[in-house]
């Protein structure tokens, strides 16, 4: 275990900007490394508060990209007819969290309550912008979600957002590329899919997957499901920074193999490249989370009958276990001028029963809610493009195997850039993966220490 520090540098660059280029050109300023918001301390709210709060004309702003989710907002207004949310797309992905961070440190125009991807949470806490929820009563819906989402958004002296979806990871394959390759099925485990790899490659002359250079979450969720552990964050300076870790390096030569024999693909996703190679017979499967079944619908819809989906291929079949790509949860900012309203606004969001039904069996997002999970109207659907199958069952159950442990960094804009430039790259060469994860190690950790953290490597 080593520890590396640089303390003059404060590490405030998540906080004024977004994107791994943005942030690598960014550096701090002496002058303002102490301007972010002292943290808040908010004393606990009884039932007479929030009843006398929730009964008072109030206006709060919501930021998020979640389509129709107007019509989740019209129910909570009707039960709180004195309480107006007004609903803002300001955009996606870093557009979205640029916008939230101008606002905070102008002081002035941002929402009270924001959409926020799991990844983003601790960059938000580590500046002391989130309300400490456990302060308003969310405590007391804990027990309502899947634990290892739970995780997601709190510990145990805070919790700074209620989860709203999740992506658990398996497999989506085609039944008909694996049955002319002589295949009963998706692999059980990695070791059999290796060799599944080999068999489709010679029966069908199909990758068995596409093991996509450009996407940092879905390599990530592999990690997870391996119980790698790349990441750590103690609520302040502290990052542990392992990415290169003996249980990662497990991981990257499992699939070094598969790259250099040219046994999967190993194109950047969401390209035309890709689309058509799910279209076209090109990858036999592809190991994606739970939102993926809809999208590929939509992506290879000539294909309807042919895919099935199963959990991810395991390293001890006695012990499954997944990873998890994707997922958002409802936070509220500390800066608030309506603390109560806001907070209550975000767990009736996600815990309301028709409210979170209309999430999973409207706009489809993968819930949190056991409720939900469980419920019969979401686990017995039936799906055409999937032969029929109960894609929603499968995927429960693999959400219940996901591990709670994993963290992420306050950094994740900068881990995901510069995974593009190191092992991404290696993978897109089909050279050496594992020479591209010490790499990505390195850089990341080199740019940690920069921004003032202290950085211990394991």
């Amino acid at each position: 275990m080593s520890t590396r520090t640089n303390k003059p540098i404060r590490a405030i660059a998540a906080l004024t900007a977004v994107g791994a280029l943005t942030l690598a050109a960014c550096s701090s300023d002496p002058d303002t490394e102490n301007s972010s918001p002292e943290p808040v301390t908010s004393p606990a709210v009884d039932d007479a508060a929030i009843a006398e709060a929730m009964s008072t004309p109030t206006t709060i702003d919501f930021w998020t990209w979640v389509p129709d989710i107007q019509n989740e907002v019209d129910l909570f207004e009707a039960e709180y007819p004195d309480i107006t949310v007004n609903v803002q797309n300001v955009g996606q992905g870093g557009e979205h969290y640029t916008k939230v961070r101008t606002a905070l440190e102008a002081g002035d125009g941002g929402p009270d309550v924001m959409q926020m991807e799991y990844q983003y949470v601790s960059s938000f806490v580590l500046t002391n912008s989130l309300l400490n929820l456990k302060e308003y009563g969310a405590d007391g819906v804990q027990d309502q979600f899947v634990p290892w989402v739970w995780s997601q958004v709190s510990d145990d002296a805070h919790v700074w957002a209620i989860p709203q979806d999740s992506g658990p990871v398996g497999t989506l394959y085609r039944e008909d590329i694996f049955a002319e390759a002589g295949l009963d099925g998706s692999p059980e485990t990695w070791a059999e899919f290796a060799s599944a790899a080999q068999q489709v490659k010679e029966e069908t002359g199909s990758y068995i997957t596409n093991f996509a250079s450009n996407e940092p979450g879905a390599f990530l969720s592999l990690l997870w499901q391996a119980g790698a552990s790349p990441f750590s964050f103690d609520g302040s300076e502290t990052l542990g920074i392992s990415l290169n870790n003996d249980r990662s390096k497990e991981v990257v030569a499992y699939w070094q193999d598969l790259v250099q024999n040219d046994l999967v693909g190993v194109d950047p996703d969401f390209t035309d490249t890709w689309y058509q190679g799910l279209a076209n017979g090109t990858y036999a499967s592809w190991q994606t989370a739970a939102w993926g079944p809809l999208f590929l619908q939509g992506t290879a819809a000539d294909t309807s009958g042919l895919w099935r989906a199963a959990p991810l291929p395991q390293w001890d079949a006695s012990a499954p276990s997944a990873g998890n790509w994707g997922g958002s949860s409802t936070a509220v900012l500390a800066n608030t001028d309506a603390p109560i309203a806001a907070s209550e606004f975000a767990k009736w969001l996600n815990t309301n029963a028709e409210s979170t039904e209309m999430f999973a069996n409207e706009q489809f997002l993968f819930p949190t809610r056991t409720e939900i999970l469980e419920s019969p109207e979401f686990t017995s659907d039936e799906l055409e493009f999937y032969g029929g199958q109960r894609v929603n069952e499968v995927f429960a159950e693999i959400s219940a195997t996901v591990d709670s442990d994993f963290q992420w960094l306050p950094i994740a804009d900068y881990v995901f850039g510069s995974f593009n430039e190191t092992i991404g790259a290696a993978i897109a060469e089909r050279g050496d993966l594992l020479a591209g994860l010490d790499e990505w190690q390195a850089d990341v950790v080199e740019y940690a220490t920069a921004q003032g953290f202290t950085v211990v490597e394991s």
